[in-house]
């Protein structure tokens, strides 16, 4: 195998901004051809209910089953694959599902008032959703980890249903996946994917009950659906290609930080994988590790495209310059691969998940740490959050006047809504003004 030829940007060059810009172009949801698709599958589905998403799964995923009841998983099936794991396996997938509800318990909202002196009440009532949708993908790219992360904060919010979608192309089923719904509390599931999945779950028909929201990761054709029916449903975001961006002072293990970058290009050949770092030695030293590892690597295909099409070697100045990179791209990941990770965090405004430290691996943030790996992708970092139990509350404000309150504050509405001609809103309150 070639040595790979890699990206390499320096913070000095004329047109580094430029280049650090189309590299980090990316829109996930931009064919017209997938959106026509996507449009025909929502709208059948709308309107045909269980008998669309039994054709359209027949066809895409290469089943034949007559009817929706033969695309539902029992509890007792769910429950038999967690109880027939492999004792290893199932331990490990306790352990994560333990550290990932003890971690979002801590974000529980809870609803709180207050009383003004005239006996006004003010406040915030958090009440959890109805009923959630979880898509996680299928087939060969099976990942139990999201069936936690995305149960587990619905159920510590408190939501009373959540309803989990799964493609089996050709009947393949992953047993920890199903394993990993039954230790969630996954209250039904559905073995359906695609855009097809999210129509049932955004509109319901006969057999699938429709939900107030939609998460998980799915390819282009979920993307583009959970985009179309945001607004009939909520959606937790629209998530790119998985991202991973290390800052490294040079002074830790070149193969690991060369199996970081690995860890996030297996995912898929857009996945985008970016070294900063201010020793352009150690930046050298970490491209020979990544040739020297890169043969011994499963999934090598796949990292070596990633690799050469998306990711980055960059030489910054210092650390101070490193961060200002860092915010500009506002990656998924960010590794502070240094000497003191905490000297850093505060100059860090945009990342999805900081991981401080040499010994820190993302990868256990993906699957035992505890908080979310569900992060925003593609600089949404700038204005998105990790998902979390905040994400399957609602908030309501609570507001009650007192007599004495309303006539008050009245006066003050009244001179507001006729200074925007809104002769009732100032009648409504008016009528609440003490006579002298």
């Amino acid at each position: 195998m070639n040595d790979l030829s890699i990206t390499r940007l320096d913070s000095q060059q004329d047109n580094f901004a430029t280049e650090l810009d189309r590299l980090l172009a990316w829109e996930s949801v931009s064919d017209g051809k997938v959106n026509q698709i996507v449009d025909e599958i929502l709208a059948r589905v709308k309107a045909e209910g269980d008998a669309a998403v039994v054709e359209y799964t027949n066809r895409f995923d290469r089943l034949q089953v007559e009817s929706m009841a033969e695309l539902e998983m029992s509890q007792e099936r769910l429950h038999n694959a967690l109880d027939n794991l492999p004792a290893e396996q199932r331990q490990a997938l306790e352990t994560a599902a333990e550290r990932v509800r003890g971690y979002h318990e801590r974000q529980k909202g809870e609803s709180w008032q207050y009383s003004e002196a005239d006996g006004t009440m003010l406040g915030q009532k958090v009440t959890p959703m109805d009923r959630v949708g979880l898509y996680v993908p299928g087939g060969k790219a099976s990942y139990p980890s999201s069936v936690l992360m995305n149960a587990m904060p619905a159920k510590v919010a408190g939501v009373a249903e959540i309803i989990m979608v799964v493609p089996t192309p050709d009947g393949e089923v992953n047993e920890l996946v199903l394993a990993a719904a039954a230790l969630a509390g996954v209250d039904r599931v559905f073995c359906v994917g695609g855009a097809q999945a999210v129509a049932a779950l955004a509109y319901g028909t006969e057999t699938v009950p429709k939900v107030d929201k939609i998460v998980g990761p799915g390819n282009i054709f979920v993307a583009t659906a959970k985009r179309a029916v945001f607004g009939a449903v909520g959606i937790d975001m629209i998530a790119g290609p998985s991202e991973i961006l290390v800052v490294c002072d040079g002074k830790t293990d070149p193969d690991w930080i060369a199996m970081d970058l690995f860890s996030q290009a297996e995912h898929d050949e857009d996945a985008q994988s970016i070294l900063v770092s201010p020793d352009a030695d150690f930046i050298s030293a970490v491209e020979a590790s990544i040739n020297k590892l890169l043969p011994t690597m499963e999934r090598k295909s796949i990292i070596d495209v990633s690799l050469r099409e998306r990711a980055a070697l960059i030489k910054v100045q210092d650390m101070d310059e490193a961060m200002e990179v860092t915010n500009r791209i506002a990656p998924e990941h960010l590794e502070l691969s240094v000497e003191d990770p905490e000297a850093l965090v505060p100059k860090v405004r945009h990342a999805g998940a900081i991981f401080m430290g040499r010994y820190t691996a993302e990868a256990l943030g993906d699957y035992c740490a505890g908080p979310n790996h569900v992060l925003p992708t593609s600089g949404t970092a700038r204005f998105s959050s990790p998902l979390g139990v905040y994400d399957f509350q609602k908030r309501s404000s609570l507001i009650m006047f007192s007599a004495e309150g309303a006539s008050e504050m009245g006066k003050v509405a009244s001179v507001l809504a006729r200074g925007e001609s809104l002769t009732a809103h100032a009648r409504s309150a008016e009528y609440r003004i003490k006579k002298d």
